[in-house]
């Protein structure tokens, strides 16, 4: 489980430079931006950052999100 002291801080590494880049925990393996709707997997209770892997669930529906998070590659 993330610590909720590192979810207060993280940020959307896409949006933050423009916008909040809030993340909202979903289903306690998922962070998704509440600016651009990327999402980004906790796998191993580390939270993947990486611009890619948000890109990667951009277009799956929140409801569609796999629990647990396949590995990053």
């Amino acid at each position: 489980m993330v610590e909720e002291k590192l979810l207060e801080i993280l940020r959307c590494p896409v949006c933050v430079q423009e916008d909040k880049g809030l993340l909202h925990l979903v289903r306690q393996t998922w962070l998704i931006c509440q600016d651009c709707r990327r999402k980004y997997p906790i796998v191993d209770d580390i939270p993947v950052m990486l611009i890619d892997e948000g890109d990667k669930w951009l277009a799956v529906a929140e409801a569609d999100l796999p629990v647990p998070p396949p590995a990053v590659k």
